[in-house]
């Protein structure tokens, strides 16, 4: 593929993914904020959070096989087709005067199912269009990307909600759809995906086909001490993702703006970190990238746990933001660079029920914690443990002849 088809090939193709996402934040934003507004009640909004997770988290394994054995171009759009679907149902339920909680928990439900189909489908499918030597760069990008629509789809979604009946910001997710599943289909060039040898399609070999890329992944050393490391790190995180909000609360006030200062700052981190990953690249060696990230990751969680003026706490909180795409996109890289073609599918599913429910599972260690401990000590004592995540990095001679890829 020569050079200009590739840029313009990813360009074209995270424009529209970037489009559909940013319609899927607003519908997000907004069903959650009308549960919590309808109802005031926490037991709406945790069940809001599990229909958002635990069907990705089963379906995901499902998409991965999928992905590996279909085209994936046209598996996005299926999912992306569907999860619009789902949400014009309810925008036109709404308009004829039927509202309902437990509808849009469903709707909830249906748009999760849709996302575990699509995820593996997008990290297996974005190494297809790129060299492998500029993916670290695309992968920095695309995190900016999204941390910007995380940073604008909350205000834009609010602004909506202020000036507009509630369903119709569904149909602006329907419309951002079908204009992300155009460029997709019709835009985006790619060499047809290349389905399993011999593969047919009963449901003893979809079954066959999980336990083959399961094997596969536990065979692969590098693979197994990644995740292993990951699942740590995503744990020892799992308070400056969910406590701090009540940290803020606790130490500096209970004022929303306080709230979404800290969303903001962390998000604009995120996307001035993914801009310079971009440029960067990190360094050539990808585990010594991912062992830098530890290390800023654990300053990070450390000063929030220390920093006594909210000002500066800000400061913190966009610290860590900014040193989040570094570990991501490295890992990313090397998976999609080193996990075998065949299996990207079924590896990338795996890995999203593991990304899907380890943090909210870290939540059941440090969220009871959080109300004998005190936050700040939790934090303190998380990002130290984080710092120690660089010895296993730095130490383990498969990670480091695993990390030497040639990328920009």
């Amino acid at each position: 593929m020569k050079q200009i088809n590739w840029k313009q090939n990813v360009s074209l193709f995270l424009t529209g993914q970037a489009i559909t996402l940013f319609g899927s934040m607003l519908v997000q934003y907004a069903i959650m904020w009308h549960i919590m507004l309808a109802t005031r009640s926490g037991v709406a909004m945790t069940l809001y959070v599990m229909v958002g997770i635990l069907p990705m988290f089963f379906m995901s394994p499902f998409g991965g096989v999928w992905s590996d054995r279909y085209n994936r171009k046209k598996l996005i759009n299926l999912a992306d087709g569907g999860i619009a679907l789902a949400t014009l149902t309810v925008a036109v339920v709404y308009m004829l005067g039927y509202e309902s909680i437990w509808l849009l928990l469903v709707c909830s439900a249906v748009r999760a199912l849709g996302q575990g189909i699509q995820m593996p489908a997008v990290n297996a499918f974005i190494p297809q269009i790129t060299p492998s030597e500029y993916l670290t760069k695309v992968n920095g990008v695309n995190s900016s990307i999204q941390s910007f629509i995380q940073i604008v789809s909350p205000m834009v979604s609010g602004a909506l909600l202020t000036f507009m009946p509630f369903q119709t910001v569904f149909f602006i997710d329907v419309i951002t759809a079908v204009v992300g599943i155009t460029i997709l289909y019709f835009f985006v060039k790619t060499p047809e995906k290349q389905t399993v040898t011999g593969i047919n399609l009963s449901a003893k070999s979809y079954f066959h086909d999980f336990k083959e890329g399961v094997r596969y992944i536990w065979s692969e050393k590098f693979i197994k001490q990644l995740i292993l490391i990951t699942i740590v790190l995503y744990v020892m995180i799992s308070p400056a993702a969910f406590l701090t909000p009540l940290q803020v609360t606790r130490n500096f006030g209970a004022e929303v703006w306080r709230l979404t200062a800290i969303e903001i700052a962390f998000s604009a981190g995120m996307m001035l970190g993914g801009i310079a990953i971009g440029f960067w690249g990190g360094f050539r060696n990808k585990i010594y990238s991912m062992a830098l990230a530890c290390m800023l990751h654990s300053i990070g969680i450390i000063l929030l746990g220390v920093f006594d003026n909210f000002w500066w706490y800000s400061a913190a909180m966009f610290f860590l933001g900014l040193s989040m795409p570094l570990y991501s996109s490295s890992e990313m890289t090397i998976f999609q660079t080193k996990v075998a073609p065949e299996y990207m599918g079924r590896f990338f599913g795996v890995f999203g029920m593991v990304a899907t429910l380890v943090m909210p599972a870290g939540m059941l260690i440090f969220g009871p914690l959080g109300d004998v401990v005190n936050i700040d000590f939790l934090l303190i004592g998380n990002g130290i443990i984080i710092g120690l995540l660089c010895i296993p990095f730095l130490r383990s001679k498969v990670l480091r002849e695993i990390g030497k890829t040639v990328i920009r």
